[in-house]
């Protein structure tokens, strides 16, 4: 006996009206989130509406927030089991319909990609001057509380504190280190100006945040603003406290304290990843166009060196022709210093090349299903002409 609830749960999972209010809503979304642009930028729109589950939009006067829309992870992930409850269904296992599985796959595949680049993907920058090697790249957007070890030698040890772990307050260890520290206040996004006569300190008892005023300021909104976060820590080790300090990116001052014969110092910075390989840049070409001055291209060639592979070898990196390294594709985004400093875009993306197969499948499921139908239908005219 066929259970009716599991049948008309199975009938709506399966609908094609379904479908067709899946795709609307991704239409309202599309055009939502593009018009969104203008004050949130391409990254802020595209989380919001694109890859979130839900769409939340902030009560006037309050501080709550509602979900008014669906976003298009739940929009996506719907039309994708839509996709596939309908295949398993109502295809029929067959070669007459091979085509069709073939291209029901590569659709599912696309939403599949989607879902992996929105987890996984990781965008960062890789700033390099001529004659400089890096081994380390850099993120546009987040930072990160750099806590910097010096010996005697000249080997410096490099600990990252991430924002995440300065906004949640409480004590932070520093691994390997006798060194924690105790989060006396976060800022998500400030603003520092020297103290008047008429404003609060900031809180500081040590270094140059003594002299600084910190103002709380919004959060950024468009692609070209980046938050500015700051705190309050408070260095201990071996119990004994080394004071309060103000960190944050826009103090250009360098701010230290010393406990057992090693230096300590503090600075908030760009979040940084190590590579395992070093990239050196041997030069950099700005091309325009003859007596105009349009470019024409950008280019850098750089110097890869990973000794652990044993590998030395120049990579001419240009416009629409980027490295892939390493899980890693490094494209030529920008450039400075009157040229003399190139900006590579670092995306890794484990799904990269997921869209690409989901295309060719929806091509050759296609090219299947039409050359099939126009097989049949050539042999019911021959079969026609000789009645």
């Amino acid at each position: 006996m066929t259970d009716p609830v599991g049948a008309r749960v199975l009938d709506a999972l399966t609908s094609l009206k379904l479908t067709i209010v899946c795709l609307a809503l991704l239409m309202v979304l599309v055009v939502a989130c593009t018009l969104a642009q203008v004050s949130l930028g391409t990254l802020g729109a595209v989380n919001l509406y694109m890859r979130s589950f839900l769409v939340w939009a902030r009560l006037p006067g309050t501080g709550w927030s509602v979900a008014v829309f669906p976003g298009g992870g739940l929009v996506g992930l719907v039309l994708m089991v839509n996709l596939v409850a309908a295949q398993l269904r109502r295809l029929e296992l067959s070669w007459r319909k091979l085509g069709i599985w073939i291209v029901h796959a590569g659709l599912i595949l696309l939403f599949a990609g989607e879902f992996v680049t929105a987890m996984f993907q990781d965008e960062t920058q890789l700033a390099i001057e001529q004659g400089q090697t890096v081994d380390f790249v850099e993120s546009p957007r987040d930072q990160e509380l750099a806590v910097v070890e010096a010996g005697a030698g000249a080997t410096e040890d490099v600990y990252g504190v991430p924002t995440s772990l300065l906004a949640r307050g409480g004590v932070v260890p520093i691994p390997g280190t006798p060194v924690a520290l105790r989060v006396r206040r976060f800022w998500p996004s400030a603003a520092l100006a020297m103290a008047g006569p008429s404003d609060l300190p900031s809180g500081a008892s040590m270094g140059a945040g003594t002299a600084i005023a910190v103002r709380p300021v919004a959060a950024a909104t468009s692609d070209e603003q980046v938050d500015q976060p700051a705190a309050l820590v408070e260095p201990i080790a071996g119990g004994q406290s080394y004071g309060t300090w103000l960190v944050s990116a826009q103090l250009s001052a360098p701010q230290s304290f010393r406990f057992g014969g090693r230096s300590y110092e503090l600075a908030m910075r760009p979040r940084r990843e190590y590579l395992p390989y070093r990239v050196t840049l041997r030069k950099f070409s700005h091309d325009v166009y003859p007596g105009t001055d349009i470019p024409k291209n950008f280019s850098s060639l750089v110097h890869l060196s990973n000794p652990a592979r044993g590998e030395e070898r120049d990579v001419l990196i240009y416009m629409n022709q980027p490295l892939r390294y390493e899980g890693r594709a490094f494209y030529q985004a920008s450039f400075g210093k009157n040229d003399t400093l190139s900006v590579l875009q670092v995306v890794k993306n484990p799904g990269w090349l997921i869209p690409y197969v989901s295309c060719v499948l929806v091509g050759v499921g296609l090219m299947i299903h039409f050359g099939m139908a126009l097989r049949r239908s050539m042999r019911r005219r021959a079969a026609a002409g000789e009645v």
